[in-house]
């Protein structure tokens, strides 16, 4: 039996590549063999992405991250000390796709007729080994954006979405465990993307830029990779009230996979999966809860963040690769889900957004 396509909406791929110096191309074998004896970063050895295994799981369309921060003085976050330095990185991570793209492995998509060709090519052929994966560029965090000019010039190389923060403070925003409002200079930006028809990026905001966005922003609204707080009581989580608002807005959530924001009980460095018994149906809690409040489930994805700073230490026990996203096809059966609702979670409520927001 075939199986169903999967559109993930967070991967930080270049990230994986340049700074992990990973070869997405090999297998997942390979990469975590060349990491056995590393140290130098938490998950080394326990990668979960390469090309092979999203062919495996047929996961034909991500959503591809930049993701380069700038550090205050007296931050203990990793980052660069200048904005320039930040966009230096973008640009690096920006080579890195182009030279997947000359390869064969990854095809940039930047409109609804990109996106058109792309699935019926990706569709139509039945082993996928040696197609390309279809990618729409994302930038997490504004940082590296010195000045609006930098917006133009990224949008012209094919950037679609941005967030305006990532961690900790930030030169457009504050984000994840911090508290505040916008910097002035963040409304200069969603002008000039609101001009440019992007999509903007909740993921990571506080509660007081999320509600800042929301109320200027009149551009397309998604958040890429967010659980429900309802069931884990953080800030990094959405609140009944703001899922409620990105519902009005048309907007689709997608389910990520680090286990601390999936069970309140997971420590991040701490806590394992195996022992706490996080499994991939966990999730399918915080999508249960949204598709309450929505009553329908058209706003729900997959937006995985799998190697997003974290590998099988701290992902769900039942999933060793990327691949494993195919399990929730059982889950949801098994929770009473349709099949035209597991297609649009697998990838239909995503598809559903551009063709809206693209058309």
């Amino acid at each position: 039996m075939s199986k169903r396509l999967i559109f993930d909406a967070h991967l930080d791929l270049a990230m994986n590549a340049i700074e992990w110096n990973r070869d997405l191309r090999k297998s997942l074998q390979e990469i975590r063999q060349r990491e056995l004896f590393m140290k130098d970063k938490p998950d080394r050895g326990n990668g979960t992405v390469c090309f092979p295994e999203l062919r495996a799981g047929n996961i034909g369309v991500v959503v591809a991250t930049q993701l380069s921060r700038v550090t205050p003085l007296g931050t203990g976050l990793p980052g660069w000390n200048s904005p320039q330095q930040a966009w230096a990185m973008t640009q690096a991570q920006r080579l890195w796709y182009k030279e997947m793209e000359k390869l064969g492995e990854m095809k940039l998509i930047q409109n609804l007729a990109d996106l058109e060709h792309h699935l019926n090519e990706w569709n139509a052929t039945e082993n996928k080994d040696g197609l390309p994966i279809g990618y729409i560029l994302s930038l997490e965090g504004a940082d590296s954006l010195v000045n609006v000019d930098y917006l133009y010039e990224a949008h012209s190389y094919g950037l679609r979405a941005l967030g305006l923060s990532h961690f900790g403070p930030g030169r457009y925003a504050p984000g994840t465990r911090k508290t505040g409002k916008l910097d002035p200079k963040a409304y200069e930006l969603m002008r000039e993307m609101s001009k440019l028809h992007m999509i903007l990026d909740v993921t990571h905001l506080t509660d007081e830029g999320f509600d800042e966005v929301l109320d200027f922003y009149d551009g397309p609204i998604w958040a890429s990779h967010h659980n429900v707080r309802k069931i884990v009581p953080n800030q990094r989580q959405l609140t009944d009230d703001q899922i409620k608002r990105l519902i009005n807005r048309g907007a689709v959530i997608g389910g990520m996979l680090d286990c601390w924001a999936m069970d309140v009980r997971f420590i991040d460095t701490v806590s394992d999966p195996w022992q706490l018994d996080i499994k991939l149906e966990m999730l399918i809690d915080h999508w249960d809860h949204i598709c309450q409040i929505a009553g329908n489930a058209q706003h729900i994805g997959i937006g995985s963040d799998l190697d997003g700073i974290f590998g099988t230490e701290q992902s769900p026990w039942d999933l060793n690769a990327i691949s494993d996203l195919q399990k929730y096809e059982f889950l949801l059966q098994n929770r009473g889900y349709t099949d035209q609702q597991i297609d649009d979670i697998f990838h239909g409520n995503w598809l559903r957004f551009l063709r809206n927001n693209w058309k």
